[in-house]
């Protein structure tokens, strides 16, 4: 007899190499076919309602990691509350608008200027189609569940008619205002930028100390001394119409050989120190109030530089005296307002001087920065010049510079809503905590938000004029415009005249004669995507307002959590979400933002070709993603060992439970084994604190506990002892129809608890388990955590580990010393050190099983036995013969004449069950 064919061997089809790549897209056409979104949300109806609110990425481009890293934790937690006691739809959505489709098109040799306004849009629209249809294919292959099939676009008739409805609630509020100011200005994107559209990045900048020679000194100065201005955008200075001074301050006239300068007394020695003055001294000192309109000439043209006071001029650099120019600066803005100074911006949309810059019209505006420096030297006003590297506001879209520059555009007034803003912060869950601090500081920093743009690709600015240039907006033209948006699509604007968009027989005090025009502006992208709210939360029958959960990355703080809360709070009086969970960027494996150029560019597409989908959801998972993720081939190998160890975990367990009926061989939990008792409650603790990390967006902690649980309760303990039953006694043993029990919870909680991560490989193994009734793991629960061990129990098997940890030294120390080879050819005596340990040890049955080893006995001394921490162990070599079937040694081998090989337990079983 071949005793190898009495052992009960694990037998599973469950294969023990995932070959993702290939399977999963097989499991997702599989999915699609049987509408299993559709499934779960038909399974779950009627419970509580989770909204997750996606926010919409950009329409453009193939997907990065940071699009894998926020669409896979949206998808973990969907799936959980999908699995514990929530209805949670998932509707996906895109930001189809903006510069990025128009620069795109150009880069495809569109000719915009060959096509009408409408029909350079239809094929921004064509774009941006397609582009959807590409990344939504991508987000399929992660395994991101959701209404695919029926997502929210920006670009959809009803959205933007939805959108024109949040603006019409926000002007007849009196929020939507149009006015003359600076504004962020892109000359790289010729159009207006919102705080939200600035990205800082270094920049070399001509840094000048220039004088204005006073002209009327009002009694306080003779005439001639010189104000000391320094900037760092020489370019302004022809746009200067002023001089700022702190009201409070003390500023010195300070003698410098011939000439009299005049700078803030605190900022002295520094201003000395840049313009290397040896000998000076003061000469007179007042306050800057004193100087209020002292006059000065400005140092290149026949123009008055006039002095005004401001609280905004601070000591913490420069010279106290501010350079101001009403055109380029909001500060500029307000203190000219005060003093009847003109908006002077001669600079057009594409960042050109214009003729109200005499000498230097034509120029582009950095370029213009040496002849004005030389200019100046010249005019003997330039006192010094350098280069110095700082940061300066970038277009986030271009990476091009942004000036600011004063023009006409609209506006929502954040200051007339901001208390209710700053309210609704404190009421929202924030994760991380420093969320709020951090948004709250920036809503109540924000000034107005300018909303227009000067662009073609977008949703218009829905505003007419009359002959008078009054703007027009009201309930009525603002319902009819909705309406017709939502029959033919915002392309209807630039496709009718005004006279046609306007409500039939309209008519207008600022338009006696019928004639009218209308706003060719668009509005804000961050306006589309702030309007989310209205369009998708408030019409969406499954969905509702305020939803449970906006999650996006850090960035969004300034961008659609800004916009979402102003739009929201400004037509609803409330945010449009209790929660608001961020995540950081994802880097290189070195710390460094990924770019072409660095060759450290990872994308998704290529790591599920290569590894698939569960590995970069494996990833994510690991990840402290509140903080920015690294990734890399190193890493991402690290997490495919994890991977294995979880799927191998699966293998073993469903290869023990090939001739296991749940609805038969179940071993009611009293009559468990102890050790199997107790594997139930550490399974249950495992099942308790993965449901606590979930709930807390803590997946990490999933990740970590389910590794520890798979490598140190099962592979090295559980799994391990085991085999010395499940493979050697008869088929229906009690011993190994209990453990196999507690293996059967297992594996169907492991399952479960992994599915959100792994939703590929669960579902895989899903279909190994036997006696399971859900067709699909997706279509069942979280498991409960009812942990009913005895606590005495419990600590007893608490304290016996800690007792085996001892023993496991023994035996690596004796492997170590060549007593032993394996842990099966060692007796070992055991002396307890203490009473509590003597009484577990004595209290276990089968003590050498648990331990792995062919003999444990207790003895009250041992002569060569080591001291550990519990326990004194002894390792010696044991003495009897190998058994061929359990490879147990043993002193009864040959005992049993027909079969001579085997130990006393193994003949005993091979005859009930294998002799006939």
């Amino acid at each position: 007899m071949d005793y190898k064919d009495t052992l009960l061997m694990p037998k599973t089809e469950f294969p023990m190499r995932g070959n993702l790549p290939n399977r999963e897209p097989e499991m997702q056409k599989s999915w699609e076919e049987e509408n299993i979104y559709k499934q779960v949300q038909e399974r779950t109806e009627g419970r509580p309602l989770f909204v997750l609110h996606d926010g919409p990425p950009y329409a453009n481009g193939s997907l990065h990691m940071g699009h894998a890293l926020n669409k896979t934790l949206k998808d973990f937690i969907v799936r959980y509350k999908s699995m514990s006691g929530y209805h949670a739809p998932y509707v996906p959505g895109w930001d189809t608008h903006g510069l990025p489709i128009e620069s795109a098109l150009a880069k495809k040799k569109v000719d915009r200027k060959k096509m009408s306004l409408a029909e350079f849009r239809e094929k921004c629209a064509e774009y941006a189609l397609g582009q959807i249809d590409n990344q939504r294919n991508e987000f399929k292959r992660m395994g991101v569940r959701g209404d695919w099939d029926d997502p929210y676009i920006t670009l959809d008739k009803d959205f933007e008619a939805e959108q024109i409805k949040v603006f019409g609630d926000m002007a007849k509020k009196g929020y939507i205002y149009k006015g003359l100011k600076p504004v962020f200005w892109s000359p790289s994107s010729e159009s207006a930028l919102a705080e939200a559209e600035i990205e800082y990045q270094d920049k070399r900048s001509p840094s000048i100390y220039v004088s204005f020679e006073v002209k009327d000194g009002k009694d306080l100065l003779e005439g001639g001394e010189k104000f000391i201005i320094w900037t760092t955008t020489p370019w302004t200075i022809p746009s200067n119409l002023g001089i700022a001074l702190n009201p409070g301050y003390d500023y010195a006239v300070v003698k410098v050989e011939q000439e009299k300068f005049i700078v803030a007394h605190d900022l002295l020695e520094n201003v000395a120190s840049s313009l290397e003055w040896e000998n000076y001294e003061v000469a007179q000192v007042f306050k800057g109030k004193e100087a209020d309109r002292i006059t000065a000439k400005h140092p290149l043209y026949d123009r008055d530089s006039l002095v005004v006071l401001g609280d905004h001029v601070t000591v913490d650099g420069g010279t106290g005296c501010v350079h101001t120019a009403p055109g380029h600066g909001e500060d500029d803005f307000w203190i000219g307002q005060q003093y009847g100074l003109d908006v002077l911006c001669p600079v057009n949309n594409k960042g050109v001087f214009t003729e109200e810059a005499p000498g230097y019209e034509g120029l582009f505006y950095d370029k213009a920065n040496k002849p004005i420096t030389d200019n100046l030297k010249e005019a003997g006003a330039l006192l010094h010049l350098e280069f110095i590297t700082h940061s300066y506001p970038h277009d986030w879209r271009t990476k091009k510079p942004t000036i600011f520059r004063a023009t006409d555009q609209w506006f929502a007034s954040i200051k007339d809503f901001r208390e209710q803003l700053l309210s609704e912060i404190n009421r929202i869950e924030w994760t991380p905590k420093w969320g709020e601090t951090r948004l709250y500081n920036m809503v109540r920093d924000r000034q107005d938000w300018c909303i227009s743009r000067q662009r073609t690709w977008g949703v218009p600015i829905p505003v007419f004029y009359g002959e008078d240039g009054t703007p027009i907006i009201t309930d009525e033209t603002i319902d009819h415009v909705a309406g017709l948006f939502r029959e033919h699509g915002s392309n209807v604007w630039f496709e009718r005249e005004a006279k046609d968009l306007l409500p039939e027989g309209f008519s207008s005090e600022h338009s006696p004669n019928g004639q009218f025009t209308k706003e060719t502006d668009i509005m804000d992208v961050w306006f589309d995507s702030g309007s989310t709210h209205q369009a998708v939360l408030h019409q969406r029958k499954e969905l509702q307002r305020p939803a449970d959960l906006y999650l996006e990355g850090s960035d969004q703080y300034r961008g659609w959590f800004n916009s979402s809360l102003s739009t929201a709070v400004a037509v609803t009086g409330k945010a449009p979400f209790n929660g608001i969970l961020s995540h950081g960027f994802a880097l290189d494996g070195n710390g460094r933002k990924m770019s072409k150029s660095l060759g450290n560019v990872m994308v998704p597409d290529k790591i599920m070709k290569q590894l698939g989908a569960d590995i970069i959801r494996l990833w994510v998972s690991s990840a402290d993603y509140q903080a920015d993720v690294r990734i890399s081939d190193k890493i991402l190998k690290q997490v495919a060992e994890v991977y294995r160890k979880i799927r191998n975990t699966f293998r073993f367990l469903l290869g023990n439970l090939h001739d296991f009926d749940p609805k038969k061989d179940r071993v009611a939990v009293q009559d468990l084994q102890e050790v199997d008792q107790y594997m139930l409650h550490r399974l249950n603790s495992l099942v308790k604190d993965v449901h606590t990390a979930y709930e807390s967006y803590e997946f990490s902690t999933v990740y970590n506990k389910v590794h520890n649980f798979c490598t140190i309760d099962l592979s090295s303990f559980y799994l391990d002892f085991a085999k010395d039953i499940l493979y050697i006694e008869g088929e229906d043993h009690p011993h190994r129809r209990s453990i196999q029990t507690v293996y059967y919870e297992i594996i169907t909680s492991l399952v479960k608890l992994m599915s959100p991560i792994l939703p590929h490989t669960t579902e895989e193994a899903w279909k190994f388990i036997p006696g399971v009734e859900a067709h699909s793991v997706q279509l069942t629960d979280m498991p409960e955590a009812s942990d009913k061990a005895d606590t005495n129990l419990v600590e007893k098997w608490d304290h016996f580990m800690e007792v085996r940890d001892d023993v496991l030294k023994a035996l690596e120390e004796a492997r170590n010393e060549k007593v032993i080879g394996k842990s099966l050819d060692a007796k070992i005596s055991i002396v307890p050190r203490d009473e509590k340990t003597k009484n577990v040890l004595n209290s276990i049955e089968g003590l050498h099983q648990l331990l792995i080893v062919s003999e444990a006995e207790l003895s009250e001394e041992a002569s060569n036995a080591k001291e550990y921490d519990y326990v004194n162990v002894e390792v010696t070599k044991h003495s009897g013969e190998k058994c061929e079937r359990c490879w147990v040694s043993s002193h009864e081998i040959g005992k049993d004449p027909n079969h001579p090989d085997l130990c006393a337990r193994c003949a005993a079983v091979v005859e009930k069950h294998y002799v006939s």
